[in-house]
């Protein structure tokens, strides 16, 4: 597999939005992906707008410092996001898009519209052929895949099935259908340690099937319909629900590396990824109420054209500069290594990267 360059800024803890939008604007430059882009190019910009109550995405000045980027450089862009598995504030497009205005995305901040790409509630889907271990066909968000062009921007947090969320989570979840985010979850099934649950039914409220989750004295979960979004798990603040990673684990991590090389296949030279490495939390930018605040300092910002480097560089950046694992710190019982193996395995990137500080 060949070196793959990974450009590198560094971020304070009280770095302003509009440090961090400039020093955006460096990366991208830095990566030639504007030269890339030919004329019209429309370009989707695959960020999180952030769940209700929650403040760990990255915010809107970086967002409309790419969206200036690609403009400049002839492109057409828009903020592209999916549908939400779970009974949230984006679980369709009409609350998502009334939601990621709330959090300050809007045309007049970013400078660009808000499409969400998987249609209304989320069956706005392309099956497109791959050659995986598990799929031969995954399907995925059609306006994205219609696109001419991606730019990935992904806020690094920790997550409990995958260790850790950054650009292959991004394209691979982030980017997939209802559908495909379904299948990537079959394998999952989490139970409940019946001593700590306290039957407040908040795992209830946010799953995203009926029955899945019967409440009484306790809570009980029906494995015969649950889908294995992981939900319950995220949002049970009692540490009740609990998985028993280990194959399943793996095989979540290696179907969302296929489904990311779906949606990057049909866009070759023209696929930038962005990884934040602020405000890292010990849980995703899904959670409503995050159930702490960062659990280490801010790093940077990294930007690459390989989505395997970026994750592999910011994992090992993060433990170079705080003198921490963000994964063992978070969810040490997750083994996060199969997306980054994986994904190199089927040629969605290289785990080698060379990295150059701007």
């Amino acid at each position: 597999m060949p070196t793959n360059k990974v450009y590198f800024v560094s971020l304070n803890d009280e770095e302003p939005a509009a440090s961090q939008a400039e020093k955006t604007c460096r990366l991208f430059d830095a990566t030639g992906f504007g030269e890339q882009l030919t004329a019209n190019d429309i370009t989707a910009i695959k960020t999180h707008f952030g769940e209700a109550g929650n403040l760990g995405f990255v915010k809107p000045p970086c967002l409309k410092a790419i969206v200036d980027k690609v403009k400049a450089a002839g492109g057409a862009p828009f903020l592209a996001e999916t549908s939400t598995l779970y009974n949230g504030r984006r679980k369709n497009a009409i609350d998502h898009i009334l939601l990621a205005r709330e959090h300050g995305f809007t045309p007049e901040s970013t400078g660009a519209p808000i499409i969400i790409c998987d249609g209304l509630i989320g069956r706005n889907e392309l099956e497109i052929k791959i050659k995986g271990k598990h799929y031969q066909k995954v399907s995925l968000a059609a306006d994205i895949i219609s696109s001419q062009a991606l730019v990935a921007v992904s806020h690094m947090t920790g997550h409990m099935a995958s260790g850790f969320g950054a650009a292959i989570k991004n394209l691979g979840m982030g980017c997939a259908s209802r559908k495909g985010k379904m299948k990537q979850h079959s394998d999952i099934k989490p139970t409940v340690d019946q001593d700590k649950c306290t039957a407040c039914g908040v795992c209830v409220r946010w799953c995203p099937v009926d029955d899945a989750i019967k409440l009484g004295a306790k809570a009980e979960i029906n494995h015969t319909v649950c889908i294995g979004c992981g939900e319950c798990l995220a949002v049970c603040h009692f540490d009740a629900v609990q998985f028993s990673w280990g194959e399943a684990n793996k095989i979540l991590q290696e179907k969302m590396a296929e489904h990311a090389l779906g949606v990057v296949q049909n866009k070759e030279n023209k696929v930038l990824f962005y990884n934040y490495l602020n405000h890292l939390t010990k849980d995703c930018d899904c959670m409503e109420t995050p159930k702490e605040g960062p659990i280490l300092p801010n790093v940077g910002i990294l930007a690459s054209t390989d989505p395997v480097a970026i994750d592999q560089a910011s994992v090992d950046l993060i433990k170079s500069k705080t003198g921490e694992d963000l994964v063992g710190k978070a969810y040490p019982e997750v083994e996060c290594e199969h997306q980054l193996a994986h994904g190199e395995k089927i040629g969605l990137g290289s785990r080698k990267y060379e990295l150059i500080a701007i």
